[in-house]
């Protein structure tokens, strides 16, 4: 299996390779040469499996440069920390399933996937007698995930931007309280699209890159979305029988975590469609609903990690949609820098709305979903996935079996469920801990010179 860039300005490279390199040299993202698939059959054959039994399946089908006992050893590793025994468990409420994905380490979805690639980077850099230098950006979830997956691990240094006072209380604890002299947090005085920038400025900066060796641990690395795919595989095999498509309904911010369901689905996996829910960040359902992707100002939300207007992972997706054309999505790419939007020919918006429905669900709704989603079930949803419960009660009708991805715990996001229930959050341990631990953080401005310069004085 080799991997090419989106914007097709790099040779192939093989998977480990493409770990390493996180974006791709020319700027675009790092895709498989070509999706492998499964068989109907195939996918029945594992409904017995463990998820690290599955996550084995599909992931060892994406990489022939680790040998299979070592893959096997690190996805079991990866796993093993997780609270559930079934680490991505599935639960039916009030006529939808609901996706857990916040038994890991830090209580959100980006766990699955971060300790993952933590234990990757671990591997090839024991390998290769290397080290490596992670620049990332969040908006909340991945920043904490991702600290926690190389926390203490040899050969690798951590730099995190947040934007500073826009995520929850708890998202900042347990970023800033992670002491271990590798793990470096900055608080960028903007927002997260700003963050994300500073992350692509540095790493398309080829020089800088190679010589303190860069590596993202932001959605924009593949082995971050091919972990992912997994979960969407398991859940089905949960809820469907034999043929039987399913409606995946995803809180939606950088594009990520849908894209890994669009793999699956490209897979062989019975999909009918994937919802794409936003919050008042909606430029991805301006896109699938009125053609209009456009860029316009970050609105703070009670959903924070959703609080992105420039998708990265979208351009991923784009990729597919122009039929692979690398010419097209630099064309696309420059006229969104240019002109702050891109435009879609109607083919190709027919083909987005074939893949995609959306909608936009505001603070007033996400609240008053919270509140009588737990007075009608007694199960309490955090901001996020309200808002993706919301929209496929809104949208699905009929016999769709809908699947609603819970990408974070409740506790997480106290103060909103607290306003939109009344109720004080019960805290898990994991969260108990962290209050009055000692914190370390530095704030700069959004000014990649300056994130260039503090990064520069830890790593020499």
């Amino acid at each position: 299996m080799r991997y090419i860039s989106t914007r097709g300005g790099i040779v192939p490279i093989r998977f480990k390779d493409a770990v390493m390199m996180g974006l791709a040299d020319d700027g675009g993202l790092l895709l498989p040469e070509m999706i492998p698939s499964f068989t109907s059959a195939e996918l029945e054959s594992w409904r017995g499996l463990t998820y690290p039994q599955l996550a084995f399946e599909i992931i060892s089908r994406y990489v022939d440069d680790i040998p299979a006992d070592d893959l096997r050893g690190i996805i079991d590793r990866s796993y093993a920390t997780f609270s559930h025994p079934e680490v991505t468990p599935v639960v039916r409420q009030d006529g939808v399933f609901i996706l857990e994905l916040f038994h890991g380490t830090t209580l959100a979805f980006k766990d699955v996937a971060l300790q993952f690639l933590g234990n990757l980077f671990e591997y090839i850099l024991a390998e290769r007698k290397e080290r490596l230098t992670i620049v990332g950006a969040t908006s909340g979830d991945t920043g904490s995930a991702a600290i926690h997956g190389v926390r203490g691990k040899k050969g690798i240094t951590i730099f995190i931007m947040h934007p500073q006072g826009k995520t929850s209380a708890v998202q900042a604890l347990q970023m800033t309280s992670v002491l271990d002299d590798n793990v470096h947090n900055i608080a960028v005085q903007g927002t997260f699209d700003d963050c994300q920038d500073i992350v692509k400025t540095l790493m398309n900066d080829l020089e800088f890159k190679q010589r303190h060796k860069l590596g993202a641990v932001n959605s924009i690395n593949w082995a971050r979305v091919l972990a992912q795919v997994v979960y969407y595989i398991y859940a089905w095999l949960k809820v469907a029988q034999a043929g039987q498509k399913v409606l995946f309904s995803v809180p939606t911010g950088n594009f990520g975590d849908i894209f890994a369901g669009y793999v699956a689905w490209q897979m062989g996996l019975p999909v009918q469609q994937l919802l794409l829910a936003t919050n008042e960040n909606n430029i991805l359902t301006r896109c699938i609903n009125q053609g209009d992707y456009s860029v316009g100002q970050v609105v703070q939300t009670v959903s924070p990690s959703m609080d992105i207007q420039v998708a990265s992972n979208f351009e991923r997706y784009l990729f597919y949609l122009f039929n692979r054309d690398a010419a097209r999505v630099r064309a696309a790419f420059a006229q969104l820098k240019n002109e702050g939007r891109i435009v879609f020919s109607p083919d190709e918006l027919a083909q987005v709305r074939h893949d995609f429905c959306s909608a936009s669900i505001n603070r007033e709704q996400t609240l008053a979903t919270i509140g009588s989603f737990l007075k009608e079930t007694g199960y309490l949803l955090d901001p996020h996935t309200a808002v993706g419960v919301k929209a496929a009660r809104d949208l699905v009708a009929g016999d769709t079996l809908p699947v609603c991805l819970a990408t974070a715990h409740p506790a997480k996001f106290g103060e909103a469920v607290q306003e939109a229930t009344g109720q004080p959050v019960p805290l898990p341990p994991a969260i108990q801990r962290l209050h009055g631990l000692p914190t370390r953080c530095a704030v700069l401005p959004a000014d990649q010179q300056q994130v260039r310069a503090f990064i520069e004085q830890y790593v020499e």
